[in-house]
């Protein structure tokens, strides 16, 4: 029987690797889900919407098409989806194929707001689940929620700026942002790349894999090299909330997991190029400072595997939003760039507020990065 503990602690390959060996059916899964969400939802916020019959006739697929003999890499695994894409996106098309059930719609911010790092819905803004009086993080909000109060272990985001792995640094999950052109973009721009949400970098690997159109290479073998900056040159960062994060680089440095580098981290502040390029009025100056950063990050990558950064400069704010503080500080600059980025949990500051080790590798190293986030993710948070 699978009870609501169980289910809470089982990641998405854990409940495929059961349903496909007829441990659990896919029914059976899904129907905890969904009186999880239920049940706990009200409180939490994290939902818009939930989709129990379509959830079930599409649970009902999957465990036809497991009788039958058909393996499928992420059968029977509920999964939440960001409501500003919908069930028809690209990413949640080839997630159903792969065996995934989508159980409801997530909360994004409400249009014509400044700020997007929280969630809205009919009955009031997305809770943290770490801390109520915490914004969860956005713009992919409920997905993260969801994911960290157990309701569900993968949800589908999208990041223009830091969409998935800020409110996954600030609910205590993995968030990772593919290489940019992977999947279709969410914007003309080419900014906002699909993303996903989990507890566990082995699914979010199991994501890519599902989302992918051919097999990801095969990661480099050896210690990566990290090059680490608390500001990328520019970023006003909070000093507890970049000591957490070295901290955390540092434990995985002396298990011997990754060398660090000595090399300089310094970019150009991405604001105006990334804000030039959303509003459809790139000119010379944005080609110039996107040419001088993609020339400094050629140079880096040039001595290291991988960036790493805090995830965001500030800790969680409460919902009253940011006030001036850029949350996006430390992650736009790798929408503009394309590079493929993930945040791990690295542990609280004094206060006990959540911070993400942002980590970022060169063009289409997805699979090295994903590597090494499975590899470090226990030793990352104390």
């Amino acid at each position: 029987m699978l009870t609501d503990q169980l289910y809470a602690a089982l990641s998405a390959t854990d409940i495929a690797d059961l349903v496909n060996h007829g441990k659990v059916t896919a029914r059976e899964v899904v129907d905890t889900a969904l009186a999880l969400s239920a049940e706990h939802d009200g409180a939490l916020r994290a939902f818009t919407a939930l989709w129990a019959d379509s959830a079930r006739t599409l649970a009902a697929e999957v465990d036809a098409a497991v009788a039958d003999g058909v393996f499928l890499p992420l059968a029977g695994v509920p999964i939440a989806v960001k409501a500003s894409e919908g069930a028809q996106s690209v990413q949640n098309q080839r997630l159903v194929a792969a065996g995934c059930v989508p159980i409801g719609a997530t909360s994004v911010p409400r249009a014509g707001t400044g700020w997007q790092t929280y969630g809205s819905t009919d009955r009031g803004p997305t809770l943290n689940p770490l801390n109520p009086a915490w914004s969860p993080g956005g713009s992919s909000a409920g997905s993260a929620a969801a994911v960290a109060a157990g309701l569900v272990p993968l949800a589908t985001g999208s990041d223009g700026a830091g969409s998935v792995r800020i409110p996954a640094a600030w609910c205590g999950i993995i968030g990772f942002k593919p290489t940019n052109g992977l999947l279709p973009a969410r914007d003309r721009a080419g900014l906002n790349s699909p993303g996903v949400l989990t507890r566990r970098p082995a699914d979010a690997a199991a994501y890519l894999c599902a989302v992918t159109p051919t097999s990801p290479p095969v990661p480099a073998a050896g210690t990566p090299k990290v090059a680490w900056t608390p500001t990328l040159g520019y970023a006003a960062t909070d000093p507890e909330v970049a000591g957490t994060a070295r901290h955390a680089l540092h434990r995985i440095a002396r298990a011997g997991m990754c060398r660090l580098v000595e090399r300089p981290v310094e970019l150009r502040d991405p604001a105006p190029a990334w804000t030039a390029l959303r509003a459809g009025t790139p000119g010379r100056s944005t080609e110039a400072l996107i040419a001088a950063n993609a020339q400094a990050l050629h140079g880096i990558f040039e001595e290291a595997d991988l960036i790493a950064t805090p995830t965001t400069p500030h800790p969680p704010h409460g919902h009253d939003g940011p006030g001036a503080r850029m949350s996006v500080a430390l992650t736009w600059a790798f929408n503009l760039s394309g590079h493929p980025a993930l945040t791990l949990p690295a542990g609280t500051t004094p206060n006990g507020e959540p911070v993400g080790l942002h980590l970022v590798a060169r063009h289409h190293a997805d699979t090295a990065l994903l590597a090494a986030a499975e590899s470090w993710y226990r030793t990352a948070t104390p």
